[in-house]
């Protein structure tokens, strides 16, 4: 269950995407933006899209993604 500040998945990829728009192509905030903006859109719900991030590769895309995501998001991380 989601708590009430917690925002739904697909206001969550909304957000992640604008700022992949925003980053420059190829960049690792691209990556991960992007990243979270196509899991969140997938997945049902916040546990679900963040046990997926865990998933990603390389590492470096996977930590800046998960990062993004706590912060999108609203968790402590």
């Amino acid at each position: 269950m989601t708590s009430p500040f917690s925002r739904d998945n697909l206001d969550l990829a909304t957000s992640a995407q604008e700022l992949a728009d925003s980053a420059p192509a190829g960049s690792l905030r691209h990556a991960a933006a992007a990243s979270v903006a196509i899991t969140c859109a997938t997945t049902r719900d916040n546990d679900h899209a963040r046990s997926t991030l865990d998933g990603i590769a390389p590492d470096d895309v996977r930590q800046a993604a998960l990062e993004l995501f706590d912060q999108l998001s609203g968790r402590a991380g």
